[in-house]
Order: C-alpha cells, then structure tokens, then sequence
C-alpha cells in the first residue's frame, strides 16, 4: 500500500501552540478497533455506521490528520493487552503469552507507521530535540511519539521487558483495571508484591519512567516508595473534584509533586464531573466541557503552588468517543481551544505554554 504520509506542502508551518497529549491508544485503535488513522476522522466514522461491536462506534475523535491539525506534534502512545485470570471482572487476554502477542502486534503496526513515515519513535533526548526542531520549523508532519506500556500483565519474564526496551519502550504503567501480575489497578486494592517490586527495579535499572495512571492506592505509595527514576502520570483527575479510586487524592496529588511528576488530564466525561452514568446520558451533553478540564488543572495548580506538574493526556478513544467526553470537542484537533480558555481562566502566556508542551518536554527530558 501507497504511504498517506502527507506532502510538506499540504501541511505549512503551523502557528498555533505546540501540544503534547501524554496519553493515546493509538495502537488499540488500529489493531483492535479497525482503525485506520491515516484517514480524517470523517472516514473512519462513516465506515463505522452501524456498527455495535463498541459503546463508541461511529464517534471517534483521534486519527493523524486532525493530530496535525491541532500541532498535536508529540504524545506517548500506548502499547496495551491485559492479562486477566478467569476470575477477573473486566476479561482480558488467558495468559501471559496471549497479551504478549497483542504487545507484538500493536509494536508491528507502529513499526509499518513510521516507515511509511507517520510517525516517528522518541526514545531518548537527541530524537527528542531533532523531533521538535523539525516539527516546530515546519520541516515535517511526522507525529513524535513516546511509547509506553499501559498495563505490564504482557511482560511474561523480565527477559520480555528488556526485549521490549530494545523496541523502543520507555514507560510503564503497571497495572490497568484489576488486579494485575505486578500490581493492582482501578477497581481493586492489594500490594505490588515481589514481583511488582522487582518490575520497578528493572526499570530503574533501564531508565524507564514509572506511569503511576490506574495504580490502586496501596500500589500507589508502595510503588512511590521503590522507584527512583522518572515518575509521571498520564492520565489522571482529581479525587476530591470526582470521589472514585480511578483518580487521585490530594496527598497522592502532593507526593506526586514532590516527585516533580507531570499529571496529564483525562477527556473521559465520567472522570471529570461527579454523577456521570455512561449510557444514561444523551451522546452531546453540555454539562462537561474543556473547562471541566480546567477545573482539575486548577486544583492541581492550587496544590502545587505553580503550573508545572499539570498537562493534557486525553485518553481520547481509550474506549470511548464523543458520546462520551466534552461537548466542544469533536476530535483531538479541538484541544487547540485550551489556549483561549486558560487565557480567560487567568493563565500567562508562559503558563499556558508549559501546560500545553513544556511540562511535557521536561520530563521527557529526562529520560
């Protein structure tokens, strides 16, 4: 197949702001959705009609032309593939070696993304800089990506998890929703354990980030407790605005200063106003917006004392679409709002800026 990597010339330096999404399923999409992102997300809602297959069907928000669009020029893409024992409420892959091979096919699709030239693997600071010198110059349409493993169930031994760093890997998340092999996720609450444990010290060792995202909150502070490196996390709201264990609670929120983490904001309607029932509410629903958003940004900035630990990380179709996030956005390219909205909020350009890219930027710097 022909590359629909875009020519230069359809594509002029872009003057809006730099954003950085700490957070997308890009992977998922393509290989378990259907997705192909190469596409407008015009197209692949059309060809999506009437399907029933997934809540968000037909009301994507995510493919590279809007990315482009919106200067959304880097994010960290997601490998993921839960392993879940016959006991586990939410269902997964049946063993280890399953979610490993989704793993391997999520890593194929990237690869095939980046020799067709859209996108292009950041996995340490020179790649970083080159990345961003290009993209902000207008030299290239390439979409940089950091990748990350949201849930670490697909790591059968820690042989696999050196074999993924070798592919690019730069984060982990270690549980998702559950229990998991090396910690516990959303929805459950236990101890990271030995193996858990052990996981944290291999990627310390490797230099990888820990994405502290989905932990539970005995895994939260035992995991805070083992790691020294880089901590972030990439899509996560604030407990006291909405009460449920998904998000986290102001001493999380300050400890995870402490750390100097970046919290990168979730677009996922339930997580941002309280009493959201999904399915209950009609698709277009004006009670949750961007300023939702602003909302927790401003809580964490509140806590902080400053803008430097907030950030976007939309988690846009990690599972749902427009029927289920704010009504002013339509697809990613919309964020680009944020810039107006924080402005009114009270927000220096400069401020704007970190929460947009540069708290981003420095933690990747990092690495």
């Amino acid at each position: 197949m022909e590359s629909h990597c875009p020519n230069q010339e359809d594509y002029p330096m872009n003057t809006q702001p730099l954003i950085i999404d700490g957070h997308l399923d890009l992977s998922m999409n393509a290989m378990e959705w259907n997705r192909d992102l190469r596409r407008p997300v015009a197209d692949i809602r059309a060809l999506e009609q009437g399907m029933t297959d997934k809540p968000d069907r037909g009301n994507s928000t995510v493919a590279f032309p809007e990315m482009r669009a919106g200067n959304v020029g880097i994010c960290i893409g997601t490998l993921i593939a839960r392993y879940a024992k016959p006991t586990h409420p939410l269902g997964g892959w049946r063993s280890p070696e399953q979610a490993w091979g989704m793993v391997q096919a999520q890593l194929a699709w990237y690869d095939e993304m980046i020799r067709q030239g859209e996108l292009t693997m950041i996995r340490n600071g020179v790649e970083l800089e080159d990345h961003l010198s290009a993209w902000n110059m207008g030299e290239t349409k390439t979409i940089g990506f950091l990748l990350s493993l949201e849930g670490a169930d697909s790591i059968v031994t820690f042989d696999h998890l050196e074999r993924l760093y070798e592919r690019g890997l730069r984060a982990i998340g270690p549980a998702h929703y559950g229990p998991g092999t090396y910690a516990f996720g959303t929805n459950s609450e236990g101890s990271i354990g030995d193996k858990g444990r052990e996981l944290l010290k291999k990627m310390d060792g490797l230099g990888m980030a820990l994405d502290t995202t989905h932990l539970c909150d005995t895994s939260f502070w035992e995991a805070m407790d083992c790691f020294q490196g880089v901590v972030w996390a990439s899509h996560s709201n604030c407990r006291s605005l909405v009460d449920h264990n998904r998000q986290f609670s102001d001493d999380q929120l300050k400890a995870l200063v402490e750390r100097d983490a970046v919290i990168g904001m979730p677009l996922d309607a339930w997580m941002m106003v309280p009493n959201w029932v999904k399915g209950e509410y009609p698709p277009v629903n004006p009670q949750v917006t961007l300023d939702q958003m602003i909302d927790h940004m401003d809580h964490i900035c509140q806590l902080a004392g400053n803008v430097n630990h907030v950030a976007i990380g939309t988690d846009l179709d990690g599972g749902f679409g427009t029927e289920q996030g704010p009504l002013d956005v339509d697809t990613i390219a919309d964020l680009q709002k944020l810039t107006s909205l924080l402005s009114a909020r009270g927000y220096a350009e400069a401020e704007i800026t970190s929460i947009l890219s540069g708290n981003w930027l420095r933690k990747l710097r990092q690495l």
